[in-house]
């Protein structure tokens, strides 16, 4: 059974096979050749997977996002948070910073923010004089908040397979994505003062007060999901829903940029990705509903219990994991494999599932844009139009702001749960 569980799947994916038919086909080997159980678990299990009233808010934000990011709304952000900069040295830097932070409280996918900011912003810094491989990198590195900050789509895939509570999970991530972006605008702004670039606009109250008032509609979406959630209104799938509904009507009606057809391709483009995520969630569950009959799970916790292993150590170990399997795996594959096998171990050992939950989500976040195969790394690549290895000796610097922010998180659990404690009092 070993090598149906962990050599066959390491073969075909090394081979190049899509994860999902890697879950898949190492189930049904197993089934079939070592296993006395009818072939109806491997159905009643896919669907039984997807099954969960959770992942419903997956196509709705999906949806809310695609529409928000097909018209001006990136660029009213962008004039938003750059009146508000000020003259701040490194101001389109940290407007980069604060453009993706807040788009990324609408759509929660950080392939999309690359592309919609980069768009605006890297053409912007590179005409202030900003060095083409800083440029390059921080916007390849911003997009990583937007599945740390609320709504966030791989919380809701870990809520699900770790059954947690999602809201929890949300207010948990607002503190540390709020950390990192702070970070991340600190560090733009003393490259900028140390090497002479990217001076400030004098601000200017009429502008900031200009630019409130179109970015009004835009700002709008990030209070109705977070505020309807934690002010009782809704759940986090009735404000996905809401949010759909949102956009529908800001960009149709309001702004007047999408016409019916528009919002149909959106449609259309909603149903192409939700169904990528949901046949990975479907064949992950059915792959982690094996390990648990063949009581692997179990055996992982009594050898640690035997072990005497501290949580730091594990900690420590579990980091080390996800780093290593973000640069190879998309976040929700990586989550959905390794979750139901480690939150037994997290429990067993103390360890809080909702801090657990935000220190696999940081990890996964900084795979997005880690060497060589983050998404985020092509992304920006098609989107720039640049030399790939500029992009990769821009990031260096934002990978290493990212992991202190990932030792801070791990290590300081308040970081995760006074969110948790404010907004839900628990």
């Amino acid at each position: 059974m070993s090598w149906a569980l962990g050599v066959l799947p390491v073969i075909l994916l090394l081979a190049g096979f899509p994860i999902f038919l890697v879950l898949l086909t190492s189930v049904t080997v197993a089934l079939v050749f070592l296993m006395n159980v009818p072939l109806a678990a491997l159905h009643q299990n896919l669907f039984g997977s997807i099954n969960a009233f959770a992942l419903l808010a997956v196509p709705f934000f999906i949806y809310a996002g695609e529409l928000m990011g097909r018209g001006s709304v990136a660029q009213r952000l962008v004039d938003f948070v750059q009146a508000g900069v000020g003259s701040v040295r490194g101001s389109l830097g940290v407007t980069t910073v604060g453009t993706a932070a807040i788009f990324g409280a609408i759509s929660g996918v950080s392939a999309a923010t690359v592309a919609t900011v980069g768009k605006v912003m890297y053409p912007a810094m590179r005409k202030a004089g900003y060095p083409e491989t800083f440029s390059a990198g921080l916007i390849t590195a911003v997009g990583a908040i937007d599945i740390i900050i609320p709504p966030s789509i791989p919380m809701i895939v870990y809520g699900a397979a770790a059954e947690e509570s999602v809201p929890r999970l949300y207010a948990a991530g607002i503190i540390p994505g709020l950390m990192i972006a702070g970070m991340l605008a600190g560090y733009v702004v003393w490259r900028a003062h140390r090497d002479g670039f990217g001076p400030g606009e004098a601000f200017s109250g009429r502008r900031f007060m200009t630019a409130t008032g179109r970015g009004l509609w835009a700002l709008g979406a990030p209070f109705i999901i977070l505020g309807g959630i934690y002010g009782g209104v809704f759940s986090p799938t009735e404000a996905a829903a809401v949010a759909c509904v949102y956009a529908a009507l800001v960009t149709r009606f309001v702004f007047r940029e999408l016409s019916w057809r528009d919002i149909m391709d959106a449609s259309a483009a909603t149903v192409f990705f939700t169904a990528q995520i949901l046949i990975v969630v479907a064949c992950a569950g059915v792959f982690s509903w094996l390990l648990t009959v063949n009581q692997v799970p179990a055996t992982l916790v009594a050898w640690l219990k035997g072990a005497d292993i501290a949580q730091w150590q594990f900690l420590l170990a579990v980091n080390v994991l996800f780093l290593a399997v973000g640069c190879f795996l998309d976040p929700l594959s990586a989550i959905l494999l390794l979750t139901p096998l480690l939150v037994p171990v997290v429990k067993a050992l103390g360890i809080d599932t909702v801090h657990f939950g935000i220190i696999i989500t940081v990890n996964l976040a900084i795979g997005l844009f880690h060497p060589p195969f983050g998404i985020n790394i092509f992304v920006a690549q098609s989107v720039l139009g640049i030399d790939v290895n500029k992009i990769y000796r821009g990031i260096l610097p934002f990978i290493v702001i990212y992991l202190i922010a990932l030792v801070i998180i791990t290590y300081v659990p308040a970081v995760s749960l006074f969110g948790v404690k404010l907004l839900m009092g628990v």
